[in-house]
């Protein structure tokens, strides 16, 4: 259900809030104390007691059956069949609390289901799901989208907490947060529940009301676990990250109570989801984020440039960064330029506040630098610009009568008619990861004195793979406002002072180890995998130290705590044993879980 307003008390329902509650002050249990129950052993909830947490929810407790199932049975039929082509609509797979975006990561997790999910419709349901794996010593696993290429929504012999079903989306035009001095001035905001994906919080903000605010990219990712791993769209440079947007949530904690958590409430918790990572100090609800006004327009740029020798491609990288440096290290700039190992420049950037006249001009020396040296270079793709007003960038009724191929729909029947994606996205909808790793790239490496060996780096690493520079992915050259505002947040101060985030990465299409017929190609994802790792090690050389962000970054990242948090972490962790001492709130490589099994069921240390 979406609608403009609701009741503050729907919004906190029926639970008590602890709104300025004290601190959890229990001490670190004894390491060989805590080991989760698996079904079969000793302390595992009884029916009766599974049917009593059923009957608190509203009979919302499911015993999962894996639609996987129908697969492992009869790899050929036609089931299994439609389900493999269900997974490549990420509305699918979302649906299904049995399923994840991600199947897998080479040598690294594997998608199994949980045992039980609690359908959660309110911060009641969350906080009865919590209270009863305290009590049952569970293994607790929170899932919203289900896009997480590090497997944390997913965990077998686990109960699940899926907030998927709240996806309440309120504008707020005068909202001032819980417990704010009383000359707080009020802000436009939106208040969006956890489950809610991007792509429809962006109707309701941009296309509906004329606003913008801070969402991912990827149209099905879901908002609450965007937020809480710090977030980038399109426009980073010019709004700043998602995390920096959160003006206030309602999080249901480890004792399962509900707080809300903003500048002047629980302030400790409330700077630690600001990019601290999904599923580590509680399970969000509802967020309320910042929006902002709108620019005229937004737009796209693309172009393709092959080089005919190494050492031309080498001066083109090379180029490519003056440019950037001089035209488009700035607010308006964003997305990917891509280096291809054929010696090609793939460039295919979003931008916004600027017309096409304002555009083709400022590309101009660039393309005929290209241009002028048709023995080096040749334009695979010739420049491309699309510039549309603002308030239609996501409005999927004007994609539909465009005819656009940018969408693709959600084809099941009865789908509801604003379940759209972006075509661009399909391979990431039930990938198979054979590796995936990031890096920032400091600004000073734009200086003319280290810039030459930022592109020869760039280049010895696209000749291993494919290398996306991703621009948004950095804060340095954007708005002084929205720079100020990340550095409020927990993310790794890194993100500042870098122009990009370069990623590099390989996948396959839906494929699960151990399901004769839908295998992945483990020995072509290994190959792949080793020249993912051996172009990355070229990037390291420029800063081994140059951190990585936590939403897309290696399973097997070194020295996590550093790349993910940097000076953050120390305190990062004293909130989490002071809000979850007994360790609930379990996720590979989340604050604190150093201690812990690599399955998240016994503490180690």
């Amino acid at each position: 259900m979406r609608r403009r307003e609701f009741l503050a008390t729907t919004a906190l329902g029926a639970v008590q809030l602890a709104i300025g509650a004290g601190a959890i002050t229990a001490p670190l249990p004894d390491p060989k104390d805590v080991r989760r129950v698996r079904p079969g052993e000793p302390g595992w909830p009884t029916d009766q007691q599974w049917k009593s947490l059923s009957d608190q929810v509203g009979g919302r407790l499911v015993k999962v059956t894996p639609t996987l199932d129908s697969c492992v049975n009869d790899p050929t039929g036609d089931r299994c069949t439609q389900v493999f082509k269900e997974l490549r609509n990420p509305y699918f797979i979302g649906d299904d609390y049995s399923l994840t975006q991600t199947c897998g990561w080479l040598n690294a997790w594997r998608a199994q289901p949980s045992a039980y999910v609690v359908i959660a419709e309110s911060a009641s349901d969350v906080a009865s799901a919590i209270k009863f794996a305290m009590r049952h010593n569970l293994r607790l696993v929170v899932r919203g989208g289900g896009h997480s290429y590090l497997g944390t929504s997913t965990a077998p012999d686990s109960l699940m907490v899926w907030t998927r079903k709240i996806r309440d989306i309120m504008i707020r035009d005068s909202f001032i947060p819980m417990g704010a001095p009383d000359d707080t001035p009020p802000l436009l905001a939106v208040t969006v529940g956890a489950g809610a994906i991007w792509i429809h919080v962006y109707d309701a903000v941009t296309t509906r009301h004329k606003r913008y605010v801070q969402g991912g990219g990827c149209a099905t990712v879901g908002v609450g676990g965007f937020i809480l791993g710090g977030g980038f769209g399109s426009y980073s440079k010019k709004y700043g990250t998602g995390a920096a947007s959160l003006l206030e949530a309602e999080v249901v904690t480890a004792d399962g109570e509900v707080r809300i958590a903003n500048r002047w409430r629980n302030s400790d918790l409330f700077w630690a989801l600001k990019g601290g990572g999904g599923g580590t100090f509680g399970v969000v609800t509802r967020l309320t984020l910042q929006t902002h006004e709108l620019p005229k327009t937004f737009g796209w740029t693309s172009l393709k440039v092959e080089a005919k020798s190494e050492q031309a491609y080498r001066q083109l990288v090379d180029h490519w960064l003056e440019f950037y440096a001089s035209n488009l290290h700035n607010e308006h700039w964003g997305e990917c330029v891509n280096l291809v190992p054929t010696f090609i420049l793939d460039v295919d950037l979003s931008f916004q506040g600027l017309v096409e006249d304002e555009v083709r001009s400022l590309w101009r020396p660039f393309i005929d630098w290209v241009s002028a040296r048709p023995g080096d270079y040749t334009f695979t793709d010739d420049f491309y610009v699309r510039v549309i007003p603002a308030e239609t960038r996501w409005d999927i009724e004007a994609f539909k009568k465009r005819a656009s191929k940018a969408i693709r729909m959600d084809d099941r029947p009865n789908a509801p008619a604003d379940n759209a994606f972006w075509s661009a996205n399909i391979s990431e909808a039930g990938h198979f990861i054979h590796d995936f790793e990031s890096l920032w790239l400091s600004a000073t490496l734009l200086d003319p004195k280290r810039r030459l060996a930022l592109a020869d780096r760039l280049a010895a690493a696209a000749a291993h793979s494919k290398v996306e520079v991703h621009l948004q992915k950095g804060l340095a050259g954007g708005d002084t406002h929205a720079i100020a505002a990340v550095r409020d947040t927990s993310m790794n101060t890194k993100v500042l002072d870098a122009f990009a985030m370069a990623i590099m990465g390989s996948e396959e299409g839906p494929g699960f180890v151990g399901m004769p017929g839908h295998e992945p190609d483990l020995r072509s994802a290994a190959a792949s995998a080793k020249r993912v790792a051996a172009g990355m090690a070229e990037l390291r050389k420029l800063d081994p130290d140059g951190g990585a962000y936590v939403a897309e970054s290696s399973y097997f990242e070194p020295n996590w705590q550093r790349s993910y948090w940097g000076g953050h972490y120390r305190q990062l962790r004293a909130i989490k044993e002071n809000y979850d001492p007994k360790g609930l709130f379990y996720v590979h490589h989340g604050v604190g879980t150093e201690g812990w099994s690599a399955d998240g069921f016994a503490r180690t240390g």
